[in-house]
Formats: C-alpha cells, sequence, structure tokens
C-alpha cells in the first residue's frame, strides 16, 4: 500500500519512517534477455540456461544491475510524492548483492525513508532498501538510495 504525500513539507514529516513492503515480482528469463539485450551484458550465467543450470548457481541468475534497476518501480509502490514539479534520481550511497536471483524467484522491496534534507528549491530523500528473495536467507540487495524532488 503506497503512502501518498502532497508537497514537500509533508514529505519532511515523512523522515525516519518505515515506507513498507512492495508486492512481489517474478523474475523470469524473458526479463532477463531483454536486460541482457538492452546492456550488452550476455554472460552465459545469465542468458544461457542450460549452461547455468550446470553452474554455481544451478540457474541463470538476473543481472545485479536489473536487481537494482527494479528499485524505482518496486520504490513508487510504496511512496508517492504529489504536488511537486520534478523527481530525479540523484545517485546511491552503498549498493550490495548479497544473494544470486535465480530465474522464477520473486522478489519485493522494504523501504525506510532514513533522511530528508533541503536542498535549493527541493529536498533530497535517503531511503534505506532491501529487496528481498521470497523464501532467501539473504536479500538480493541492500542499498541507500538519493532522490530529489523539487517544488
Amino acid at each position: 500500500m503506497s503512502i501518498t504525500v502532497n508537497g514537500l513539507d509533508e514529505l519532511k514529516k515523512l523522515a525516519g519512517s518505515d515506507l513498507g513492503t512492495s508486492e512481489w515480482i517474478e523474475i523470469t528469463q524473458e526479463r532477463i534477455n531483454t536486460f541482457a539485450d538492452a546492456t550488452g551484458d550476455h554472460q552465459w550465467i545469465h542468458v544461457d540456461p542450460e549452461k547455468a543450470a550446470e553452474g554455481p548457481f544451478g540457474a541463470p541468475i538476473a543481472h545485479g544491475y536489473l536487481t537494482l534497476s527494479l528499485f524505482i518501480p518496486l520504490f513508487t509502490e510504496l511512496l508517492d510524492v504529489q504536488g511537486v514539479t520534478t523527481k530525479v534520481n540523484y545517485g546511491l550511497n552503498k549498493v550490495r548483492f548479497p544473494s544470486p536471483v535465480k530465474v522464477g524467484s520473486r522478489i519485493r522491496l522494504v523501504g525506510k525513508l532514513a533522511e530528508v534534507e533541503e536542498v535549493p528549491g527541493g529536498v533530497q530523500i535517503m531511503v534505506d532498501g532491501t529487496i528481498e528473495i521470497d523464501g532467501g536467507a539473504k536479500p538480493a540487495a541492500v542499498l541507500q538510495s538519493l532522490s530529489r524532488f523539487y517544488a
């Protein structure tokens, strides 16, 4: 369930709040192949199911950056900021990929709005995010994401 705020003042009040958990999404071979085509990264561990089945993970795995790229659509399920003119990704402070995401796995985002700070014309938020794997002992990704919202 998404938290909706209207404007920067309401966003500032959420600093330190848990944002909740997104819905699960499945990581399919088709999604991995499309990402490989978009990035030019066709390493066999991602795109060759037969060879990957004999590899270290027993199946093809998603690119780490594919998992990371899904942060934004998962995050938009958690927080909807209205009443601003512009929303931009500003960067990342930390990213780790503790566990591979095998084809057929489901992932979701757990988020916390760690910080909200003023910047010229708007605010910058830092979100602590954990991308979980359904049934996994370790997360797929742990990150700190920075976004800016302008009035």
